[in-house]
């Protein structure tokens, strides 16, 4: 029986998946701004066997409900938000095997300065940094980061593709492995026969030089990826080493995870590299009835208006212009396809009304809640990844950190009793946490392994 990989999911705001549950008394998001806040989730998670920490970002705030910030701010919807990535060294300070994948978008920075970021993360990290791979989908960021308007859907996976080339060139390329000598001696610290110019000179991106930094521990980190529309199981297909699918049904998932994994065997890799990692938000209790009744009462609590901010973000579209009960159609537009998707098309024997969408969302966002004892809830997880063929999942918050300690302290050791989570952690770098003791770098069949030096004579 395998093992189910868990991930934490989480954001550095008051408000991620669960709009409105601010205001329960139990819940700490506001303390999103303490170092404490962060370091203390960081050792729960490790003693609970997680591979790591999945930090969401936006650059933009969520205006498209009611064409205005309003709600989002007024409702604390994501929003204020602040960076994820300065956290990460201080949680690794006091952890020894947790990853940490942060999300950047890479519309708005050239490749050149985010790859020393994240080469120097992964280094302060010995090894245990991802990054999940996003290209923006709100119309806000790209206004205050230099844009009439963000780029098309598909036209933002294309300057992807070129993105992760050039990063690739300056991870695994640039520098040879036995570049660094540190020969005293000699007076020597870096071989210069052995860094290279990338030479790279595309259509967005001109990146004649060498990269700054010598070779982390990864090279690259670990990629995660979360587009599900069809160009983005394509970039999934081709780049992604982990997955993120946020739907609430499994056969749902199911058809994505398997049209991924037929996509990445077409691109020669073998389809049970990428790992897909459903997001849940569980509901922990002694009991299902008394789960059930912490559902109830977080539902009390949150925010119709602030689901529908997040709402329209995801989708672009505003449903105050819609009767709180009509029922949707499928409308195709830039913004993240599968939420329009999902409540439209995915289940053709589902409507949706924008008053379902606001209950659905209001706890747990697009994902399914599990509410039940710890033997409920395992069963749930357990039942879901079969049905769905995910590797495991993204656990999301109803109020922090109470729902993540209820997870660790009830619900692993019931998944440990099963043989369904880790008891030790096998390996040191995340990626090896991911696949096996041994595999820091990129498998051989990942398209970013064809850019190490020792397979090339010149750039590619």
């Amino acid at each position: 029986m395998s093992r189910l990989h868990l991930n934490a999911f989480d954001m550095s705001c008051v408000g991620h998946q669960s709009p409105g549950l601010w205001k329960h008394p139990d819940d700490r998001a506001h303390t999103y701004t303490d170092l404490e806040y962060w370091t203390g989730l960081a050792r729960l998670l490790e003693r609970g066997g997680f591979d790591s920490l999945f930090l969401a970002d936006v650059l933009g705030v969520y205006d498209v409900y009611q064409g205005s910030r309003e709600a989002a701010v007024r409702d604390g919807v994501q929003v204020p938000v602040n960076d994820p990535l300065p956290a990460v060294p201080a949680m690794a300070a006091v952890t020894e095997h947790l990853g940490f994948g942060v999300t950047a978008s890479l519309t708005y920075e050239h490749p050149y300065a985010f790859a020393r970021r994240m080469a120097t993360v992964d280094h302060l990290t010995k090894g245990r940094v991802a990054w999940n791979i996003v290209t923006s989908y709100l119309d806000s960021a790209a206004r205050n980061l230099g844009l009439r308007r963000q780029l098309s859907h598909d036209d933002r996976y294309e300057l992807a593709e070129e993105y992760l080339e050039v990063c690739y060139k300056l991870w695994e390329y640039s520098w040879e492995d036995d570049a660094v000598v540190r020969d005293a001696e000699r007076g020597v610290f870096t071989d210069p026969a052995k860094v290279h110019d990338i030479a790279h000179d595309g259509p967005h991106f001109q990146v004649p030089g060498a990269f700054l930094s010598e070779p982390s521990p990864q090279r690259t980190p670990v990629l995660y990826q979360a587009g599900a529309s069809s160009r983005g199981r394509a970039f999934a297909a081709r780049h992604a080493e982990g997955v993120f699918i946020s739907a609430y049904d499994a056969g749902v998932v199911r058809q994505y995870v398997d049209d991924t994994r037929a996509r990445a065997a077409a691109e020669g890799r073998d389809p049970a590299s990428l790992k897909f990692f459903a997001m849940v938000t569980p509901i922990v209790a002694d009991s299902d009835a008394a789960a059930e009744r912490k559902l109830a009462a977080y539902r009390e609590l949150a925010s119709d208006d602030g689901a529908l901010v997040l709402y329209g973000g995801w989708s672009g579209l505003d449903l105050s212009r819609y009767e709180r009960d009509q029922a949707l159609e499928y409308v195709e537009n830039d913004a993240i396809q599968s939420a329009v998707h999902t409540f439209t098309k995915a289940d053709p024997d589902r409507k949706w009304t924008p008053r379902d969408i606001a209950r659905f969302i209001g706890v747990g966002g697009m994902g399914p809640v599990v509410a039940g004892s710890p033997a409920t809830v395992a069963d749930e997880l357990e039942r879901f990844a079969e049905d769905s063929g995910v590797d495991g999942f993204n656990i999301a918050y109803a109020t922090t950190p109470g729902t993540f300690e209820e997870f660790v302290d009830l619900v692993v050791p019931e998944l440990r009793r099963r043989g369904r989570a880790r008891e030790t952690y096998e390996g040191s770098t995340l990626r090896e946490n991911i696949y096996e003791p041994g595999q820091r770098r990129l498998r051989d069949d990942h398209p970013g392994a064809a850019y190490r030096h020792a397979h090339l004579a010149e750039p590619a």
